[in-house]
């Protein structure tokens, strides 16, 4: 890295961290519900060409390839994004108009998930940018992360130079998730024969569905993820009949499934579909959201190991999901705090996400794959 002297390393970690408070403030008073980012889209494809970034975008997904980028090495991503779910009931604040507090907390949607973790990142991207470094680095606010939509990283991926490792911004208390559970929604039939109610006959599908929901929920695979630990699967949603008096021959429900490394997501739907039986025909949405993990060996933990970070699989889903190269989720905040009624972040955890986003990049070494 570039020698800088003491004193301006204070200086300009200081100038970091209060343009990313700034910058938080005010992608939070912009409205960015998933797949309506496109004004918070565009401050940050503005304030990064302030910033001489030379920010690309694609759709709503802005980024920036770093200075010095050389085919012959191996290419680090940090990702986060910056849309956010939608107001939730039970807010006392206005959640687009940032709010900060005596306690030194930024009150506001999106603020802790992934606000945070967008302008942190972004802050350890422009400290490294211009240094010398032993691996390319790229920047990416990707868009559509909440609905896992098709317009957000998936459709910009391609349009990068091929990444080797990825640091994902979410909130995980700046401990790093080396795993992470996949998803997997499955649409099921389960059929009866009709009949009239008033006599016997017909079967009845919501019998069998009922059959169907206690074999999904009592099952347990062979195997366990060491890390994620079991397959988890619910049933939330239930729909049969046409009028009280007919006996329904179809029964339909909705089956939410984490997945695990244990499996694939495609073994998964396979094993599911055995446990429900002839009656019940599972159709998978999609099976793309697949579970992750990085190796404990690789530079990225055994660097954040040394700083005392706890690694942990994660239960909850992001784009890592994604992609199809090493990653881990660490970013300031934390996960109870997302998708809830006066979401905040305070900020000396923006403060000590770009001391430790930097700190994890200066003279890293990761390896082509």
């Amino acid at each position: 890295m570039q020698k800088r002297l003491p004193c301006t390393i204070f200086v300009l970690m200081d100038e970091l961290y209060y343009d990313a408070v700034d910058l938080l403030t005010r992608m939070i008073a912009i409205p960015s519900v998933s797949r309506d980012e496109s004004r918070v889209a565009d401050l940050l494809e503005w304030q990064m060409g302030q910033w001489g970034l030379d920010p690309k975008r694609h759709g709503n997904n802005v980024w920036s390839i770093a200075s010095g980028f050389d085919t012959g090495l191996p290419t680090l991503l940090l990702n986060s994004h910056i849309d956010t779910v939608k107001v939730v009931d039970g807010w006392t604040r206005d959640p687009f108009m940032p709010e900060e507090t005596e306690d030194e907390r930024i009150y506001g949607l999106g603020s802790n998930d992934a606000g945070a973790s967008v302008v942190s990142l972004l802050a350890a991207f422009r400290y490294l940018a211009d240094a010398d470094r032993a691996y390319n680095l790229v920047f990416l606010a990707s868009c559509e992360e909440e609905v896992s939509g098709k317009g957000g990283i998936e459709s910009v991926l391609p349009l990068l130079p091929p990444i080797d490792a990825a640091i994902v911004g979410e909130p995980t208390s700046m401990q790093p998730a080396i795993a992470e559970k996949g998803l997997l929604v499955l649409d099921g039939t389960v059929s009866g024969t009709s009949g009239h109610a008033a006599r016997d006959e017909g079967e009845n599908a919501i019998y069998n569905a009922m059959t169907v929901i206690d074999a999904l929920r009592t099952f347990s695979p062979e195997r366990e993820s060491q890390l994620l630990g079991p397959l988890k699967v619910t049933v939330t949603q239930i729909e049969a009949g046409t009028q009280h008096n007919v006996v329904p021959d179809c029964c339909k429900i909705v089956v939410d499934v984490r997945t695990t490394d244990a499996y694939t997501n495609a073994e998964t739907v396979e094993m599911l579909q055995a446990v429900a039986g002839a009656k019940c025909r599972l159709v998978p949405r999609s099976t793309r959201l697949a579970p992750s993990r990085i190796d404990a060996s690789h530079p990225l933990v055994t660097r954040l190991v040394i700083l005392g970070k706890r690694p942990f699989g994660s239960p909850t889903l992001s784009d890592q999901a994604l992609m199809p190269f090493p990653s881990l989720k660490i970013g300031p905040g934390e996960s109870a705090r997302s998708h809830t009624a006066d979401e905040y972040i305070e900020k000396s955890e923006i403060r000590d996400a770009i001391q430790t986003y930097v700190t994890l990049l200066d003279g890293l070494a990761i390896k082509k794959i």
